[in-house]
């Protein structure tokens, strides 16, 4: 192979890697993990205006990352593919890893956060399964329609407070939303304190769960 050839394979591999170099692009790709959303969604999530939203989503879709198509007047997006997702789940795995910053800062984020292996992780379906647990998916409900943890139930976060009658109090509750760097879940597990339940959260979301090799639900 000549060194021509080879430079060439280095640079469509980082096409990918400048794709990635940037804050707003990273949080549009966990966003989009979640399911497919619009222009005008991802960049009330993201909280920066349409055209900059564009723009980033405009280089992600330059080096392949993800695929667009119109209904109307609206433009959706999503992953190429749920290796994208995995991407991601790793990338941030290996920077808290590496990155003590990083490791600080989602050490504070994750106060009291279960950090799941792949024991726990077991476990928590087996007692999801046997109804010893109530697993709870605090996204949008367009969210876990389109992927959740196994035995999930769905109450969004915004409709959690008035819908606290649907959960039992004599099980222990098990919030989790987009993944390590979300916050609904803490609010969540906050509010169902507060109000006499028992509630944990955990850093997983539905791209920490399918990177580690198991298996999601989608609403029919």
């Amino acid at each position: 192979m000549n060194r021509v050839t080879k430079n060439l394979l280095y640079e469509q591999v980082a096409r990918v890697g400048k794709a990635l170099a940037s804050p707003k692009r990273l949080e549009m790709i966990e966003l989009l993990a979640q399911g497919e959303k619009t222009v005008e969604v991802l960049a009330r999530e993201a909280a920066i205006d349409v055209k900059l939203t564009s723009a980033h989503l405009r280089v992600l879709k330059e080096s392949r990352l993800v695929q667009s198509h119109r209904e109307g007047r609206f433009i959706s997006y999503r992953l190429a593919g749920e290796d994208v997702a995995e991407l991601w789940s790793r990338l941030h795995e290996v920077a808290s890893k590496y990155v003590v910053e990083l490791e600080v800062a989602l050490g504070q984020l994750l106060s009291g956060a279960e950090r799941l292996t792949s024991e726990t992780r077991a476990s928590l379906v087996a007692k999801a399964a046997h109804g010893d647990i109530v697993v709870l998916d605090v996204r949008p409900n367009d969210e876990y329609r389109s992927a959740h943890l196994p035995h999930a139930r769905s109450i969004p976060l915004a409709e959690l407070k008035r819908r606290l009658a649907e959960l039992p109090r004599s099980k222990e509750i098990v919030a989790y939303c987009r993944g390590p760097f979300c916050m609904m879940s803490a609010e969540a597990v906050g509010l169902l304190r507060a109000r006499g339940f028992r509630a944990r959260k955990i850093g997983d979301g539905v791209a920490e769960w399918a990177a580690s090799g198991l298996p999601l639900e989608r609403a029919a």
